[in-house]
């Protein structure tokens, strides 16, 4: 006699993120409810349709609740199919022939179930049925859209980012409505599964930069993303120089008009702040305002900007040098001044600076960490104690007062410079005090050797100064042509890295 084949009942593998679904509801839920450890913000409702057991799976705060009713509950519970057998059936009817949301999306795992219930999906799952359906009926709280805090303008949008990436998305689309803008969602982050959106024109980008940039953020080592910053690091090269080779931006026609140029965008859910690769020196100095005034205007106003991050790195250094190593150089009125107040003082002008510098920027970061019912204080600190007493008692000397706040001031003409401003004004200040001009002559030759051998994905950093194209800088660095020319003269990033013999013959055709 043969030996009967008994049947037994399948032996579920050790839980984990990558165990199946179970064709029992109840088995699903079990594991779904143990990977989150029974927390109180995952909701299950249960229901039955046409004799079948199903369940809802929401998280608390995640989906909107009108959303939930209107799209989930009430189509359910109206809907009784006569010719579905089995769960598995019913939700492959449920997704084909109801309407319910633009987002559907099926999962085979307890991982990535649990994935799209902490994205603010509606997970329907079906006794007999070994998947699960994923309805998204996102409705968080969230910050209106509102003017940004940083990058004012006068004449451009008022709108901003916000912390909701599909905001931030529309609000790019809106702006360029045009088929070659792709949008690629990918998550980052092993444990954050943080939600990131790489952006470009495929007509404009290059496609080995969108490849590099896009393989660098998959294979980020970080477990948590929680802002823009974190991902900067990474999509920058080691060893640089202080001045940052990624550019933030709150402005979504700002992102846009960088995505034009040729430029890969990135957006990252939970902050305001987008990151766009690769960044350039010149495009601190530029602001939204300057296309809108008259281009002489605009040259005025960008060549003022460069000459407050001239002075705001080389000023307290340069006077340091001046009055230790080389005070023949004042003027004679001018000396007698410098050397009276010296005289008066306790401390050599290389302490002075130093110790203003330091308080200064103490009073700025209270400042800026202060709540704002009391960061009046810290204006009324600064001015009254350390302007007018500290000279009083003489304790400082009026220059150095004078001095630090004008480079103070200065730094805040170029916002995106500002902490480059403060390293190298401390640099300078160092070396010209220990060094006096020689010292300051050395340390800038350094950073402008250093500027010069960088580059961002091939794209050299002092472009289009170094290299010099000829073609960019007449058109738009210092000096801004007119629209008419400018829509004559289209140029991409990726284009900056030519011969300048090349960049002649282009010009002459024009």
């Amino acid at each position: 006699m043969g030996k009967e084949k008994l049947s037994q009942k399948p032996v579920r593998l050790p839980f984990d993120e990558s165990t199946p679904l179970s064709d029992r509801l109840s088995e699903s839920c079990t594991d779904i409810r143990a990977l989150f450890q029974n927390t109180a913000d995952v909701i299950i409702k249960y229901a039955e349709i046409s004799g079948i057991k199903i369940s809802v799976m929401t998280c608390e705060g995640m989906v909107s609740k009108s959303d939930l009713a209107n799209l989930i509950y009430r189509p359910l519970i109206a809907y009784a199919p006569s010719d579905c057998k089995n769960g598995k059936e019913l939700l492959e009817s449920i997704a084909s022939k109801l309407l319910i949301a633009e987002e559907q999306k099926q999962t085979y795992t307890v991982g990535e179930t649990a994935q799209l219930i902490m994205s603010g999906f509606a997970v329907i799952l079906a006794d007999g049925a070994d998947f699960a359906l994923g309805i998204g009926v996102q409705g968080y709280e969230h910050r209106m859209v509102e003017e940004p805090s940083t990058h004012i303008n006068l004449r451009a949008s008022r709108e901003g980012f916000i912390e909701l990436i599909r905001t931030n998305m529309s609000m790019v689309r809106r702006r360029m409505k045009s088929p070659t803008l792709v949008m690629n969602m990918i998550k980052v982050g092993s444990r954050s599964n943080t939600d990131v959106c790489i952006c470009y024109l495929s007509d404009r980008a290059d496609k080995k930069m969108v490849t590099e940039i896009t393989g660098r953020l998959k294979s980020l080592p970080l477990s948590t993303i929680l802002c823009s910053d974190y991902l900067q690091a990474f999509l920058e090269k080691s060893g640089g120089t202080v001045f940052a080779q990624v550019t933030l931006t709150e402005r979504p026609d700002t992102f846009v008009s960088k995505l034009y140029e040729g430029r890969v965008g990135i957006i990252v859910d939970g902050t305001p702040f987008a990151l766009i690769v690769p960044g350039l020196f010149i495009e601190n100095f530029h602001t939204m305002d300057d296309y809108t005034h008259h281009p002489y205007f605009s040259a005025f106003v960008r060549a003022l900007r460069f000459i407050a991050f001239l002075l705001a790195a080389f000023l307290p250094g340069l006077y340091v040098a001046l009055c230790n190593f080389n005070p023949e150089l004042f003027r004679t009125p001018l000396l007698l001044n410098v050397y009276s107040s010296i005289q008066t003082t306790a401390y050599p002008v290389f302490a002075e600076c130093l110790i203003m510098y330091i308080l200064y920027e103490i009073m700025r970061e209270a400042g800026l960490r202060l709540p704002k019912s009391v960061g009046h204080a810290v204006s009324i600190v600064g001015g009254l104690v350390i302007g007018e007493i500290t000279v009083t008692a003489g304790l400082m000397s009026a220059p150095v007062v004078l001095i630090i706040a004008a480079t103070g001031l200065c730094s805040f003409a170029v916002p995106d410079l500002y902490e480059t401003c403060m390293i190298l004004r401390l640099m300078f200040i160092l070396a010209g005090g220990v060094f006096g001009l020689f010292g300051i002559t050395v340390a800038a030759t350094v950073v402008l050797l250093r500027l010069c051998a960088k580059s961002s994905y091939g794209i050299p950093y002092l472009a289009p100064f170094a290299p010099t194209t000829l073609k960019s800088i007449i058109r738009d660095s210092f000096y801004r042509r007119n629209w008419q020319a400018l829509t004559n003269s289209d140029i991409t990033v990726s284009e900056l890295s030519k011969s300048v013999g090349s960049e002649r013959n282009d010009i002459e055709n024009e």
